[in-house]
């Protein structure tokens, strides 16, 4: 799942939060989830998507599989980015590439591989056409 830097088309910053950790006092694995819808969110957004307005207008994108390969740890006060790429995936998905790297020494902390299928009233539809050009086209 490691893509080239040039393979990436959004990047959003972030830090880890005290509340985030684990006795241990890494970040705990499903806060990673969290950092990775977060990330997906603000590039819908930075697109030109919004995901409540999808919603509203009926079509939801709902996560199908996640797969994560966790590489390091994040501790308190880290600093790390999220780099995002999707990539449409028969007729009703769309396969977010996402990849979470510590500032500022770059070190790969998790690759993901997140699958969305997109729904309507609970069944599987062909996302709209400006979501498929807004995603293709980014």
């Amino acid at each position: 799942m490691v893509a080239s830097q040039s393979d990436w088309v959004f990047e959003w910053e972030m830090d880890v939060r005290d509340y985030e950790l684990d006795v241990q006092g890494v970040v705990n694995n499903a806060v990673y989830q969290q950092y990775l819808e977060h990330a997906r969110h603000q590039f819908l957004k930075h697109i030109g998507l919004d995901f409540v307005q999808l919603h509203k207008d009926g079509t939801d994108a709902v996560v199908h599989k996640v797969e994560l390969i966790y590489r390091r740890s994040l501790v308190d006060s880290d600093r790390f980015k999220v780099k995002i790429r999707a990539e449409k995936q028969g007729y009703v998905r769309f396969v977010f590439y996402q990849n979470i790297y510590r500032i500022p020494d770059n070190e790969l902390i998790l690759e993901g591989k997140i699958t969305a299928v997109f729904m309507n009233s609970g069944k599987p539809i062909k996302p709209p056409v400006h979501v498929i050009q807004a995603i293709e086209q980014s």
